[in-house]
This record gives C-alpha cells, structure tokens and sequence, in this order.
C-alpha cells in the first residue's frame, strides 16, 4: 500500500508541472495586459508599473522566477487588488468556497446514493422510470440554468430564501448548495442504480439469500459495499466539478469565494491572482483524486497489485 501511495503521489509531479506552465504561457499570451485601461497611460508609467512587477523581463525567466516562487508558497501581489496578495486573496475566498462545496457534496452524496438504492430496488417498475427520467432531467440542466430557476421560484416567487449574498447564515447557503448539488445527485443516482442492480444479481448475493439472511443485512452488509465502488471513484471528480462549477454559482449568488476571485481576475487580466486560483484548483483536484484512488485500493487490493 506504501509503494502504491507514493507511485500516485510522484505522478502527480509532472501533472502538476504541466498545468502551471500551460496555464502560464496561455494567460500570458492573450489579448491585453494588466495595466490596459480605457484611458492609455503614458510610456513612461507602463513602462514603470511593468518594471515595478517585473513584467518586462523576458517571458522565460519571469516563468522560472515564478516556478521559484511557488515553490516558496509566495503567489505574488495581486495586480488589481494593489493592497492585497494572492495568498491574501485565496485565504480569503477559500473557506467561503469549501464551505459551500462541503455542503453541495454531502447531499450530493447522501440523496444520490440513497436515491439510486430505492431505484436499483423498484427495477423497472413506474418509480424506477419516474426518478431516473428525474436524474436524466438533472444531469442535462445546467447549473447556470437552475440556480436563475431556483431564485426565481424560492426567492422571488415565494420569499422563502434570500436571493444571493453571504454572511454565513443557512438560509444564505441553501439555494446556492442546491444549484451545485443537483447534477452531482442525478449522476451518483444513476451510478449507484447501475452498480447495485449489478451487484444484486451477483452469485455471492445468491448464496446469501440462499442462508436466509434477512434482505436488509444482505443489502447493507453484502451488496452496498461493492455496489459503492464506481460511486467513490466518481467521487474524486464530482468533488472537482463542485468546486469548480462553483464558479458560475459564486458569481450569480454573489458570493465572495474563489470563483469570484478567479472570474474578476480575468477580467482585469491579473496574471497572479489568475495562475495562484487555478494552481490552488489543481492542487485541490489531485489531491481528492489521489484521496480517492488510496480509497479505492483499499477497498479492492487487486488494484495494488496491477500497477
């Protein structure tokens, strides 16, 4: 299992490294500069601002200057934000953004794998139908599609929930955590519905109906084990879809996370602030994909051995 954690773990080196000069070169050869504005500055003062960030240095030392940085765990001063650093800035959103992921995935994982028991139990009866025509629905909106939907209708309709903000309180994280859940629901769903239906016609769940033990120990004890193997695999990505989607739903919630740091960021062309979110998202997703995969050895050693 060692050998096994630290082969996943070195092969997230040059993953990593991949991202961070990608990301680099691509922000930097894109139309505009930090300091472009509707007024022109004069020479001089670009020419200054440039020097002061030491953006008029050739682009591949400023590459290798910045690899050095991080390494440091120093992302740079914000270019837009002229009082604040990057570090600052992630600090900041970061605990805004994982609380409203944590959130999203618990119900994601509670209501789409319980949903998809019930289904993968009423095969191909009307319920079975009903809810993954339910889960299809889910999974083909967008986000950005639903969240509009849900203030709309819970906000603005009824005046249950706020509409956007965020200061912490339920009644703030309840639309948003939604609107980032559901696709995730709909996917374990169908995931789960899928496997356990697979599992449940297994040998070894036969020769355990054949003792008489009782259905719902051959459910729990037996059959959801194995049958949440695909689902925890899924759950690496899922976790990263969250976090990520949680862009779109930031800014139409106004919520002060990463995603909100990252979207005004490329907007004002803020190389730092831009490169330090997707390198802290990069590293948030292999690290739970990595999580994940230990997870999954665990539970099935063949995986161990074959790589």
């Amino acid at each position: 299992m060692l050998n096994y954690s630290l082969k996943r773990l070195a092969s997230a080196v040059p993953t990593l490294l991949l991202l961070i000069t990608a990301a680099f070169f691509l922000i930097r050869i894109a139309p505009g500069g930090p300091f472009d504005s509707e007024k022109a500055l004069p020479a001089e003062i670009q020419a200054n601002l440039e020097a002061k960030y030491q953006l008029d240095d050739p682009l591949v030392i400023q590459y290798f200057r910045y690899l050095g940085d991080i390494l440091l765990l120093d992302f740079g001063p914000s270019f837009h934000y002229r009082d604040w650093t990057v570090n600052e800035l992630i600090a900041q959103g970061a605990p805004v953004s994982f609380t409203l992921g944590a959130i999203a995935l618990v119900l994601a994982v509670l209501f789409g794998t319980t949903i998809g028991v019930w289904a993968a139990m009423k095969q191909n009866s009307a319920a079975d139908y009903l809810t993954m025509s339910v889960a299809m629905i889910g999974i083909s909106v967008p986000n950005f599609v639903m969240a509009p939907l849900l203030v709309l209708a819970f906000a603005i309709g009824l005046g249950w929930l706020p509409a956007g903000g965020w200061d912490g309180s339920l009644s703030r994280m309840v639309l948003p955590s939604i609107a980032l859940a559901l696709p995730m629901i709909a996917y374990i769903a169908r995931i789960t519905r899928g496997s356990m239906i697979e599992v449940l016609h297994s040998d070894f769940i036969r020769t355990a109906r054949a003792k008489g033990l009782p259905e719902g120990e051959v459910l729990i004890r037996h059959a959801l084990k194995p049958a949440l193997l695909p689902v925890i695999s899924y759950l690496g990505p899922a976790a990263a879809a969250i976090l990520t989607g949680s862009v779109v739903i930031e800014r139409i919630f106004t919520i002060p996370g990463i995603g909100s740091h990252f979207v005004q960021g490329a907007l004002n062309r803020d190389y730092t602030l831009v490169m330090g979110v997707v390198i802290f998202y990069g590293v948030l997703i292999i690290l739970l994909n990595y999580l994940v995969d230990l997870v999954y050895a665990w539970l099935d050693p063949r995986i161990r051995y074959d790589t």
